[in-house]
């Protein structure tokens, strides 16, 4: 049952045999500890869209449990991806830094950070909490010092190396660095198999929550859809409501763009599942969750009815304004994404919030929740505000740099280039969320400014190292279009 240590006696104590009022103080104790340290769940969705949901007014998309976590919890109107891809965008939320600073800025799939850098895990594995992680990982492959084992991960099972994860029908996935075959899975296309990895790296996350139900935890989930390349089980019931729908997105895509919905309608249905075992396990309001896109969102499936991509990511079905561009540029619509907290009893339900954050500010988040020392980072804590207190500190400016491209927001003010031979472009989002026109030639100041910030928030990248080529050629080849190179 346990023991009590007596500091002024020097004697341990049985517990049965401590007074009733030491017991209550011992439990109420043990629950403020905890309480202090909520269980934290992180579910990232690959490329979902800023309007992608139902309660965003979508009209074909049907996210039934996003749109209650929205109701129940704070959305943000104005949250940025650390970077407008995977990789980067990945290294900006796991180590806080942007990518001025961050130790991998391509997008290879195996490019890995240093041996010797904190991450999201490792900070709140020295507060005691368990640390797992599923799905993609995409800051190291394997033989790297960028795998997620040696930075703070007790356990971390899905795609080490983001190019595997361009099949769901892979032969295997990667436990700790170690191969896990997928029964049935050893089909030559992207779309056929037995075992659907995102099934298996869901079935693994509820596996975690479980298992860590009675302590503190990290459940860190970059899940891959809604990315493709599309394949799902065709009995899989997210895919039974959206097989039949009669759209025409133009030759094979008809049925890519059937089975987008359908996994978004399907990660919607896991998160239900999370939150009902959450509620089951009598955790729910001692956990926190942070729901959200990696990048923004990818003109997908474009007809000449819908050139802003079938399912519009970028595209407000309410005012017809659309965020520039998408995924891979540094315009609006590469880095706006969406961005949900839900802590019952602690982040207002149903609120809404304009605050300017992005990916460095989870790390900051997360050190002033837990009471941990956070490293040096690029952001900034937004607890106050997940609070409702109104002590929020703001930025002074946000940065991005991504292939020859660089980006500043400073207050209402973006400015881009496209490359460093290419004049600078400005905009006041204030009154030209679209990006529509520069007014770089009318404020030339600010655009001195804010060239000043970015040149001044570059770093040469110290990058990490690859100790064996030979596990990420073999992880790059279980994608269908890599097998010819074996």
């Amino acid at each position: 049952m346990g023991s009590f240590f007596c500091i002024e006696s020097c004697v341990e104590i049985p517990v049965n045999r401590l007074p009733l009022f030491l017991l209550c103080l011992i439990a109420v104790c043990r629950a403020s500890a905890e309480a202090d340290r909520p269980n934290i769940i992180y579910l990232m969705m690959d490329e979902w869209g800023y309007f992608e949901s139902s309660h965003m007014q979508h009209p074909e998309l049907q996210t039934p449990h996003i749109d209650q976590f929205a109701a129940e919890g704070m959305r943000f109107t104005r949250a940025y991806a650390g970077a407008p891809v995977c990789g980067p965008t990945r290294c900006t939320l796991l180590t806080g830094l942007h990518t001025g600073h961050t130790s991998m800025r391509a997008n290879n799939g195996y490019a890995p950070i240093r041996a010797d850098e904190p991450t999201l895990a490792s900070l709140l594995k020295q507060q005691g909490y368990a640390t797992g992680g599923f799905g993609k990982w995409g800051i190291g492959g394997r033989g790297t010092s960028g795998v997620p084992e040696r930075h703070g991960f007790d356990t971390f099972f899905g795609y080490y190396d983001q190019v595997h994860a361009h099949t769901y029908y892979p032969q295997y996935l990667i436990r700790n660095s170690k191969e896990v075959a997928l029964p049935g899975n050893d089909s030559k296309t992207f779309y056929d198999g037995q075992t659907h990895a995102q099934t298996a790296i869901f079935e693994e996350s509820l596996a975690f929550i479980r298992a860590n139900s009675n302590r503190p935890f990290f459940c860190y989930l970059p899940w891959t859809p809604p990315h493709g390349l599309w394949g799902i089980d065709e009995d899989d019931p997210s895919w039974q409501l959206f097989k039949d729908k009669p759209w025409t997105a133009g030759q094979r895509t008809d049925r890519d763009a059937r089975v987008y919905a359908a996994f978004l309608h399907m990660v919607d249905r896991q998160l239900g599942e999370i939150l009902a075992l959450l509620k089951k396990s009598g955790i729910d309001d001692n956990t926190l969750i942070f729901l959200c896109g990696d990048n923004g969102g990818q003109d997908y499936f474009k007809t000449p009815k819908r050139p802003h991509g079938f399912f519009a990511p970028n595209l407000n079905p309410v005012t017809g304004e659309r965020f520039r561009a998408g995924k891979g540029s540094l315009y609006e619509g590469g880095l706006r994404i969406p961005f949900l907290v839900r802590w019952p009893g602690k982040v207002a339900a149903g609120s809404v919030t304009d605050h300017l954050t992005y990916f460095p500010d989870v790390m900051p988040t997360l050190a002033e929740l837990t009471g941990a020392d956070c490293p040096p980072t690029d952001g900034l804590s937004i607890l106050p505000i997940l609070r409702g207190q109104p002590s929020q500190a703001t930025h002074e400016f946000l940065y991005w740099e991504y292939g020859t491209q660089t980006a500043v927001r400073w207050k209402q003010w973006k400015l881009y280039r496209k490359k460093p031979s290419a004049v600078w472009e400005l905009y006041d989002l204030s009154q030209d969320l679209q990006e529509m026109k520069s007014v770089a030639d009318q404020h030339p100041q600010t655009v001195r400014q804010l060239a000043e910030l970015a040149k001044s928030s570059h770093t040469p990248i110290r990058p990490g190292e690859i100790f064996d080529r030979t596990l990420i050629e073999k992880d790059r080849r279980q994608a269908p279009h890599q097998r010819k190179q074996k």
